[in-house]
């Protein structure tokens, strides 16, 4: 008779932990460099991806082309900015931003990319490049690698954008499986203190398993606001990262914008109140950039949605951030003012946004940039933080 052999429940246990382990990510500023000191400037970019409709979220009432063009999906009860722009209503976070100076809208702006494809798009703006898949690379990750820092995406998988950097990381929320155990890491901590490797391999382990733990408390829920506020925790953090990447899907409104759009842009402003929320203090000193691939087409399609377009919105927010006002070259949306009939003119490219963030967070010169960080360019904007 065949005896099928059993093992030691304990031993069952550690090797499960000691595979568990394996698989934990390596937090950028735990053992392999240095964070930053705590007034390092802390920045946050959040990519919505399936290209957010720029004129429903920030309408433009003071145009006198808006209202017609735009019929039913120009939003009612709009939030007033200056008199001519305005925020979706279910933006009231961001227009309470605004009123206190530390929200920047950028309108009419948009990348290079001038066809209508989300993929090559997204590829482009996270690349930095001068076209699609002109580089592998992505403009933060070469300004993480050509400075040595780290930086996390809160995702399942590196994006493109933190590519190149040999310290930047993901972390997603995980359930604490059968070996987490206090009882049994206590052992396994034993087991390892007279191996100098393993006990330094494994005291990272741990301090990076106390940093996920610090970053989940509080954080209530799935979905965008609970990452946004694991990544306030996390940049708040003495020993975490300076970047993190947050991402949304689901701005590809081909069809019932109205609806969608509120609970989408709703979504968005509970996650960006969230993660001030989180940062506590270090607001003062966050940036936080939210942008998309492109915009959609200025005319409504028959499906009460719109298609894909060109120019779009981004915005920009933090404790520094020189806000409170509305930065375009604006186009206008008069038939003859519009890109081939139908999308709002570009008058602002992204890129000149993405340098001045670059020179802000990594204190590169143009230089640095031109070399390979964000080559091609346009300069750097400028007067976006308070001195």
């Amino acid at each position: 008779m065949f005896f099928k052999p059993t093992m030691n429940p304990a031993r069952r246990q550690l090797l499960q932990l000691l595979g568990a382990s394996a698989l934990l990510p390596t937090w950028p500023g735990l053992s392999l460099a240095a964070p930053g000191p705590a007034e390092a400037p802390r920045l946050v970019v959040i990519m919505l991806r399936g290209a957010l409709d720029g004129l429903a979220a920030v309408p433009v009432p003071g145009d006198p082309a808006f209202a017609t063009l735009r019929g039913e999906l120009a939003p009612t009860g709009a939030l007033p900015l200056d008199g001519f722009y305005a925020l979706h209503p279910s933006l009231p976070t961001l227009a309470r931003w605004y009123a206190e100076g530390q929200l920047l809208v950028l309108h009419a702006l948009a990348s290079p990319y001038r066809e209508r494809s989300h993929f090559d798009a997204q590829q482009q703006l996270e690349s930095g490049g001068p076209r699609p898949f002109a580089l592998s690379t992505g403009w933060l990750g070469r300004a993480l690698q050509a400075t040595g820092q780290g930086g996390v995406a809160l995702s399942p998988a590196l994006p493109v954008a933190l590519r190149g950097a040999e310290q930047a990381s993901t972390w997603t929320p995980s359930r604490p499986g059968p070996a987490d155990s206090e009882d049994l890491l206590a052992r396994v901590q034993q087991l390892y203190a007279g191996d100098t490797a393993l006990h330094a391999a494994w005291q990272q382990a741990m301090s990076q398993r106390d940093l996920g733990r610090m970053a989940g408390e509080g954080a209530a829920g799935n979905g965008f606001a609970a990452l946004a506020e694991q990544a306030g925790r996390f940049l708040a953090a003495e020993r975490g990262p300076r970047l993190a990447w947050l991402e949304s899907g689901g701005w590809d409104t081909h069809n019932q914008q109205n609806n969608r759009l509120a609970r989408q842009l709703a979504g968005l402003d509970a996650g960006l109140a969230a993660l001030r929320s989180a940062l506590g203090s270090q607001w003062a000193r966050s940036t936080v950039l939210v942008m998309t691939e492109f915009g959609r087409t200025a005319r409504p399609n028959g499906s009460g949605g719109t298609d894909h377009g060109t120019g779009g919105v981004a915005w920009l927010a933090g404790g520094a951030v020189a806000g409170g006002r509305v930065l375009a070259d604006w186009p206008g949306l008069a038939n003859r003012e519009l890109l081939e009939g139908r999308d709002l003119r570009p008058s602002l490219d992204i890129r000149a946004l993405q340098a001045a963030l670059l020179q802000r967070q990594f204190g590169l010169g143009r230089a640095a940039l031109e070399g390979g960080v964000l080559p091609d360019a346009p300069r750097a904007l400028e007067g976006l933080w308070r001195a």
